[in-house]
């Protein structure tokens, strides 16, 4: 039997709710399992750990998640440190650290959920936004000079390497190739940004030329932004900057009903490191400890951490466990506009996923 060896870092805030939500998920799958089982270690990182050591987590972090298979992530933000200290003292030190460059965010209307567009069919929103994930606006190149003073400066320079770019966009084309439509949109700001984004049209267009099969074209950010609202059957791969892909997801979750619901997978492609999978929400202080907290999104990264693993079968029980429980507007939670809890939210899905496992028809 095949062992995984998952680190769980619940992070801050409402992160300590869904991650061990996530857990249950996980252990309940692994009791109908015959082919696999997990072996949990939990890391303390975050706010808590920082008031404690001064620091997000351990300076030999990195080194105790090298040998996990994959990472499970609740959230980093803690309203008395500032945020530049909790996100890049965290998500983004594991992130560019393991070099998970490929940031991974479908998005689709699930079943019983009314997103906001009224005439979008849940056909039309079908997307996964593809998020360059460890250089360009969060390349954490700049500095601050005479703080305080009248003269004051300060900088944040987007830093964009050709491998880099060429990685995630070879990525992108790969992705869109073995989706149904092969339909690729490319985010840009060349118009305005006449160096490295310019730079980045170029080298799509030079890689798209390995992907012939692939129907692709190129949008300007602001421009998306109306587009997905617009025309969202338009759409279906998105590829985008760091900084670009980071808005743009938010709104597609937004679009298809709650950022609740929305997961991530945060890549390294060439499995060189453990990949880091975790709900896109924030750690949302403002509901922590009142069992408020919608799960679906860390059920959802576990959906795509099972694929990554290659437990394809199971994944698919797990989401059609999902979608099972959001189609019964009983157990939307308060996001979603009802009124249950992330324990019955939990349970539902855990109890969908057991009864499942009886069935021959769906065993994996």
């Amino acid at each position: 039997m095949k062992t995984y060896r998952i680190a769980m870092i619940p992070g801050d805030g409402i992160g300590k709710e869904v991650i061990p939500a996530g857990q249950k998920v996980l252990e309940t799958l692994a009791r109908s399992e015959s082919s696999f089982q997990f072996e949990f270690e939990n890391f303390d990182w975050g706010g808590d750990y920082f008031r404690r050591h001064g620091s997000m987590m351990p300076a030999n972090g990195l080194d105790a998640l090298c040998g996990k298979d994959a990472i499970l992530f609740g959230s980093a933000g803690d309203p008395e440190i500032p945020d530049h200290i909790t996100l890049w003292g965290l998500r983004l030190k594991i992130c560019q650290g393991l070099d998970q460059y490929a940031n991974v965010r479908p998005t689709r209307i699930l079943p019983g959920i009314d997103g906001p567009l009224k005439r979008c069919r849940p056909e039309d929103l079908n997307w996964v936004i593809v998020r360059e994930n460890t250089e360009g606006e969060y390349s954490g190149v700049g500095g601050r000079m005479h703080q305080g003073h009248p003269i004051e400066v300060a900088t944040d320079l987007s830093l964009m390497t050709r491998a880099g770019v060429e990685r995630i966009l070879r990525f992108a084309f790969r992705l869109a190739q073995s989706r149904p439509r092969k339909l690729l949109t490319v985010i840009t700001k060349s118009n305005a940004q006449r160096h490295a984004m310019v730079m980045w049209d170029e080298i799509a267009a030079q890689v798209a030329k390995e992907f012939p099969d692939v129907t692709w074209d190129k949008e300007l950010v602001d421009a998306a932004t109306a587009r997905m609202v617009n025309r969202p059957a338009s759409l279906d791969t998105i590829v985008a900057t760091n900084l670009h892909a980071d808005i743009l997801s938010d709104l597609a979750a937004a679009l298809a009903g709650s950022l609740g619901i929305a997961p991530t997978a945060n890549i390294n492609p060439e499995r060189i490191y453990p990949s880091m999978f975790e709900p896109i929400h924030g750690s949302a202080f403002d509901i922590m400890g009142k069992g408020l907290a919608n799960p679906v999104g860390t059920f959802w990264s576990v959906v795509l951490l099972l694929d990554h693993l290659g437990e394809t079968g199971a994944a698919q029980r797990v989401m059609k466990a999902i979608e099972h429980v959001t189609a019964n507007p009983l157990l939307h939670t308060r996001d979603l506009g009802g009124n249950a809890t992330t324990v019955q939210v939990t349970e539902a899905v855990c109890s969908e996923i057991a009864a499942t496992a009886k069935s021959p028809l769906t065993t994996a």
